[in-house]
């Protein structure tokens, strides 16, 4: 961990670590609010609420199908670090039209706030990792790249947390969420004065892969996606790390998604324990990302990558095994201290925290291999190909998670089959390693 730390003390790092931590922090924060505000002040009819829920989801992940190539190209076309300023400073905007949904507890506006700080990450996802290979050492890259992934975990979870307790509920019943309409605003407004401080990030001169897109901008969307994703190929290293990393999000939304039935129904727990689970996953992901570059001294190299996986994918057996002939203490959801009180409630907890961690391990590695695997000329457009390609993924593994829910597969039955498939996430994690050599 000190090999990385010290980044934290230098300019060259740390406006960029803070400008994409609050990013992070005001996403969650104000999607945690609106969704609590929408189905505990507004809506009070259940199909109401999970149209809502589809639908913001939605709204956000869209930017990521479509702008990700005009990121891309953007990115590596101007200075990084005048893009950050630009998106910051966007968000401020967008916020207000956020805080004013929360205020008025306005759906219509809530909702197009929520798409725009989708557009808003679209942009700033290529350019927190692309960014560091200009800004830091060879050696430097993977810690900075664990110490992104730790900081954008720990910020989720802050966010999170936060958005749920500033949403009230006044004398009357009703409920408001005033303090968290000035919470996104002020957060926004500090991220731009952190965006202020990142230091000049012009386009790189290194000479091009053979076959990727030149410099500049397509403006045709399609065109541009499809070319982007296309040139990865050429690349058998390249297309590898971002096959594994697909995947790795794929498995995830599948947890991400079974996280609160789980809970809720198979572990028989409020949400105060569905809070403990999104505080540990948070803690273990930003142990893993950044003991992975203790453990590969700074190179980076994907040959934990298969062990990770697999490790990963042994905790999701056990907590399969756990959680299956799971037996409720009684016929009341249970809080936090009732849960740790069960004699498996602290087994399902570390369990948890093992997925975390050696999930960590195995992707942060990856995201450091995309940025250092081709010329810094075209890092921003590579990251960018990687978003849509996960984004894919992420969709498509929630269609199936959809289908097999309604052909009568159990949470825990899930949770079976993300173990199994984490046994091809080690096999594509062997595949570029050994590519790598």
């Amino acid at each position: 961990m000190q090999d990385s730390l010290h980044l934290l003390r230098t300019r060259r790092f740390l406006p960029i670590f803070t400008t994409q931590f609050l990013g992070a922090f005001n996403d969650n924060l104000f999607r945690t609010a609106m969704v609590l505000l929408v189905i505990y002040g507004i809506y009070g009819d259940a199909e109401q609420e999970a149209a809502f829920s589809a639908i913001a989801g939605g709204l956000f992940i869209l930017p990521f199908f479509l702008l990700s190539a005009l990121s891309g190209q953007l990115a590596d076309a101007m200075d990084k670090a005048r893009i950050v300023r630009i998106v910051k400073s966007a968000e401020i905007g967008i916020m207000i039209f956020g805080a004013a949904g929360l205020l008025l507890q306005n759906t219509a506006l809530m909702l197009i706030a929520l798409t725009a700080m989708g557009v808003h990450s679209t942009f700033f996802g290529p350019i927190k990792y692309a960014i560091l290979p200009q800004h830091l050492t060879k050696d430097e890259v993977l810690g900075g790249t664990g110490l992104v992934e730790a900081g954008t975990y720990i910020a989720i979870l802050g966010g999170t947390i936060l958005g749920g307790l500033l949403v009230l509920q006044r004398p009357d019943g009703s409920y408001h969420a005033e303090w968290a309409a000035v919470g996104v605003l002020v957060v926004a407004l500090i991220g731009r004065i952190a965006g202020g401080f990142v230091p000049p990030a012009p386009p790189a001169d290194d000479a091009e892969i053979p076959g990727y897109p030149h410099r500049g901008m397509d403006w045709h969307i399609v065109r541009a996606s499809i070319t982007l994703v296309s040139a990865t190929l050429h690349v058998r290293r390249l297309f590898l790390a971002i096959l594994s990393i697909s995947f790795f999000w794929a498995m995830g939304a599948v947890l991400a998604a079974q996280f609160p039935p789980l809970v809720k129904n198979v572990l028989f727990a409020d949400q105060s324990v569905a809070t403990l689970f999104l505080a540990v996953f948070s803690v273990g992901v930003a142990i893993g990302s950044v003991a992975i570059n203790r453990m590969l001294k700074g190179n980076v190299s994907a040959r934990f990558a298969p062990s990770s996986a697999l490790l990963m994918g042994i905790f999701v057996l056990l907590l399969y095994w756990l959680t299956k002939d799971w037996t409720p203490p009684g016929t009341e959801l249970v809080d936090v201290r009732e849960f740790l009180r069960h004699p498996l409630g602290w087994a399902v907890v570390l369990d948890l925290l093992g997925v975390a961690i050696a999930g960590g391990m195995f992707v942060v590695p990856l995201y450091a291999f995309l940025t250092t695997t081709v010329p810094k000329s075209e890092t921003a457009r590579t990251v960018a190909a990687n978003n849509i390609v996960n984004s894919g993924a992420m969709v498509l593994a929630t269609l199936i998670l959809t289908g097999l829910v309604l052909v009568g597969v159990s949470v825990a039955e899930t949770l079976f089959l993300v173990a199994v498939a984490s046994v091809i996430a080690a096999w594509l994690g062997w595949k570029l390693h050994l590519a790598c050599n």
